[in-house]
């Protein structure tokens, strides 16, 4: 008698184990039917948040795998364009040892290259800059080129790097 109690108390302990622990796709679901269940993350998120503009409210330019950023500011009014080298998180400048940088642009099958020249920053070490101008209005002129396809060439630390400058993207000063 002793072990069919115990065989009937451990059979319904079983039981109400596998009842209350069960496995039905009913009980992932949300208990509440007004909250929707949220869709899954996509590729496209982001584990980290990327400002869209610089610290001096220019266009950002990723250069390497955001190694480093570039900001860009176009001041139409004074046909100057200016580009300020910042660090991985876009927020601080970054004075590198190179007397000028260049912007390679390419319009109407043909194709020009700009310099831009050390303007060291307040702050900016002896011999290194982290601002580089032009006061070329050619290169003022041809950003607004139907098919200007621009790419601002530098050398951070010995190392070549290339972005892509989209002058359309809110970097030009004035108010729209």
């Amino acid at each position: 008698m002793i072990i069919r109690n115990h065989l009937i108390s451990s059979t319904a302990f079983l039981l109400l184990a596998i009842i209350f622990s069960g496995c039905s796709s009913e009980s992932n679901k949300s208990q509440n039917p007004d909250v929707p269940d949220l869709p899954p993350a996509t590729v496209e998120t982001d584990a980290h948040d990327h400002p869209s503009d610089g610290p001096h409210h220019g266009h950002l330019i990723e250069l390497g795998k955001e190694e480093y950023h570039a900001e860009f500011i176009h001041d139409e009014k004074n046909s100057t364009v200016t580009i300020y080298i910042l660090d991985g998180t876009a927020k601080n400048v970054v004075p590198i040892d190179s007397k000028e940088i260049l912007i390679n642009l390419k319009h109407d099958g043909r194709g020009e290259q700009f310099k831009l020249t050390a303007l060291p920053d307040k702050g900016d070490p002896e011999g290194q800059s982290s601002r580089f101008v032009s006061n070329d209005k050619e290169l003022n002129e041809d950003l607004h080129a139907k098919d200007a396809d621009a790419r601002l060439a530098l050398r951070i630390a010995g190392k070549s790097y290339s972005g892509k400058i989209e002058p359309d993207h809110g970097s030009h000063d004035h108010k729209h």
